[in-house]
């Protein structure tokens, strides 16, 4: 058995999606596999891949009681049979009727932050015949926009009302598109450090529609210089809630074009719109992973 589930990027709402903002977020052309074979042992030998084909994670669990016998992280074995706990409480016989070889392998680097664990747990839900939803809620407590973008073959509008999911599907490919490029800061950042962190704060009414607005505004867009405006009062606006620097004034004060944070800030993936290739610019100062729009997001 095989499964695969797509990467995604977070266009607009971070943080604030968490309390209802209308956010747009988009699926990656890059994702994780899981292959699934029978073996005639009473464990689960488990493989992680990344995108070389570097093996970075690998452990063996009995079927039965869990127990890791072998493993080349504890910290990463224990949320993996945490994971398994919890699909088991809804299907028992799920990785326990025999022995399984499984390996997971990823399309772009686990640092990225492009959503190694949101695939997972997409790619468990399938094979489990579960709800991704429910899985990705008690194991992460995340908005869950991104698995909605797992199996998404389009853009999505995401938002949470009254802990219900609203998922339209939309296009977005601006006609400026080939302007727009991704930026890897060379740091992955702790998402669920950043949501507990966040949960504190308490957005007003006001600053969660702002956000939606932009949003809107941002899908219809049909001009950089939009663009640009958009995406910079969304960053004030963040900013200002978070108490943190933007990071095109913490980093890249004489940038030509507009930067935006993407996720959790400080860390993973920017997004920058510029009339010429900045990837000169982004080289000279230590970033040497840039991707054009078209070669990252469906």
């Amino acid at each position: 058995m095989r499964f695969y589930s797509n990467g995604k990027l977070l266009i607009t709402g971070e943080y604030v999606i968490l309390d209802g903002a209308l956010s747009l977020a988009v699926p990656s052309l890059l994702g994780q596999s899981l292959e699934v074979t029978n073996n005639e042992s009473k464990h689960i030998k488990w493989l992680s891949k990344n995108s070389d084909g570097r093996v970075w994670f690998n452990c063996t669990i009995r079927i039965d009681s869990l127990k890791v016998e072998k493993t080349s992280s504890n910290d990463i074995s224990n949320k993996l049979t945490d994971i398994i706990k919890v699909i088991r409480e809804v299907n028992p016989t799920f990785l326990n009727e025999s022995g399984l070889d499984i390996t997971s392998e990823l399309t772009f680097d686990k640092d990225w932050g492009l959503g190694s664990s949101s695939t997972l747990i997409s790619n468990l839900s399938q094979l489990a015949r579960t709800d991704p939803y429910e899985l990705n809620n008690r194991v992460f407590n995340g908005s869950g926009y991104d698995i909605a973008c797992a199996k998404s073959e389009s853009p999505l509008l995401y938002r949470l009302i009254k802990n219900e999911r609203d998922i339209e599907k939309v296009s977005f490919r601006p006609i400026f598109h080939e302007k727009i490029y991704f930026v890897y800061l060379n740091t992955k950042q702790n998402s669920l450090n950043e949501i507990r962190k966040y949960k504190d704060l308490n957005p007003s009414n006001s600053l969660i529609n702002e956000i939606s607005d932009i949003t809107k505004k941002l899908l219809k867009c049909s001009t950089l210089k939009n663009f640009n405006l958009l995406i910079h009062s969304h960053e004030q606006i963040i900013s200002k809630l978070i108490s943190k620097k933007p990071i095109k004034q913490e980093l890249f004060k004489d940038f030509r074009g507009e930067i935006k944070s993407l996720g959790a800030w400080g860390g993973d993936f920017i997004m920058a719109s510029s009339d010429k290739d900045p990837s000169n610019y982004f080289k000279n100062k230590g970033f040497n992973i840039i991707l054009k729009y078209g070669d990252l997001l469906i």
